[in-house]
């Protein structure tokens, strides 16, 4: 994905419906989204599987599963 310099909060419990980032769903549980910080433009591979050992970063995990 093509991301523009800015801060970025991941989705790590599966449950937003704004995926990959984050929308607060999380809120009752022990999860928190995880932010990543971009200083330039540049295309990522946020982990859509929430399995990656990289977050948020897919690292292939899903290939696994």
């Amino acid at each position: 994905m093509d991301v523009e310099p800015g801060t970025y909060a991941w989705c790590a419990c599966g449950k937003s419906a704004n995926q990959p980032y984050c929308d607060g769903s999380h809120k009752g549980t022990e999860f928190r989204p995880v932010i990543e910080k971009v200083s330039e433009p540049r295309k990522v591979a946020w982990c859509g599987c929430k399995h990656t050992g990289t977050p948020p970063f897919c690292d292939g995990s899903h290939a696994k599963l």
